[in-house]
């Protein structure tokens, strides 16, 4: 259990994140995927990092049972740790490809917004239930994935999209069945990996530098917003509920 990082094929690292049951990661789990994600951007014979994870979905966002019983520490901790995440992979020196199964949300969404290139499969739904949570943020990530007007209906009603729909918006590379999903995710990262090392990082550093949205500042910003709300109570009051009707966060557009 935990974040472990493996070299499949040369020029490949893959960064796999376990924490069952549903890797809702608590706050040292955001920070080791950090490290990690650093920790291989910066290995020189590394050219492409596939970010995945085990069990039964990719991401479930933060812990929120982890939040309800340390309080404010545990916000401040999950927030610095999301934060920290969703810049290692955004900032990694080399491309990294999400590999994307089963759910996808909340922090999830910040991962993937954050990396190169999505393949995903035909099983992965992608949302931020964050107002059905107490919470905010990542609207900067989902902005990513899809069109304003359809990240804002989805974001006030923490409905889900398909794989299919986002490969259909072009922010999926590819949807496979699942099975196939870590040999697609390989071939995708083997391809990039096959370019010179040091073209691929400047590549990266200048992609990243002609961004039309600063996502790291974008985010700190809507952060602020997810503390006022637990300094007013609403959060509380919203994540004392959470649990007793789930259906809210895996509604899909057309539900």
């Amino acid at each position: 259990m935990g974040v472990s990082t493996s070299s499949p094929e040369k020029g490949i690292s893959v960064v796999t994140v376990d924490f069952p049951p549903v890797n809702a990661l608590p706050v040292r789990g955001w920070s080791e995927l950090a490290g990690a994600v650093r920790t291989a951007g910066r290995d020189p014979e590394v050219r492409c990092v596939v970010l995945a994870a085990a069990g039964r979905g990719f991401n479930a966002g933060v812990d929120i049972k982890e939040i309800q019983a340390r309080g404010h520490d545990a916000l401040i901790g999950a927030n610095q740790g999301c934060f920290e995440a969703f810049a290692a992979v955004y900032e990694c020196e080399v491309p990294v490809v999400a590999a994307v199964h089963g759910f996808c949300l909340g922090g999830g969404i910040g991962l993937v917004g954050n990396a190169d290139a999505i393949v995903a499969s035909d099983d992965a739904t992608f949302g931020l239930p964050e107002l059905d949570r107490g919470a905010l943020g990542a609207a900067t990530h989902l902005s990513r994935l899809v069109p304003q007007h359809l990240m804002r209906a989805l974001y006030y009603t923490a409905r889900t999209v398909t794989a299919a729909e986002l490969h259909a918006h072009g922010s999926v590379w590819r949807v496979v069945p699942r099975a196939e999903l870590p040999g697609a995710a390989l071939e995708l990262a083997r391809e990039i990996a096959a370019r010179d090392g040091r073209l691929l990082r400047l590549a990266k550093a200048a992609i990243n530098g002609i961004d039309p949205v600063d996502v790291r500042r974008s985010y700190r910003f809507e952060q602020g917003f997810t503390f006022e709300a637990n300094l007013s109570g609403v959060a509380d009051r919203v994540r004392d509920t959470f649990g007793s009707d789930r259906r809210a966060a895996v509604r899909g557009p057309n539900e």
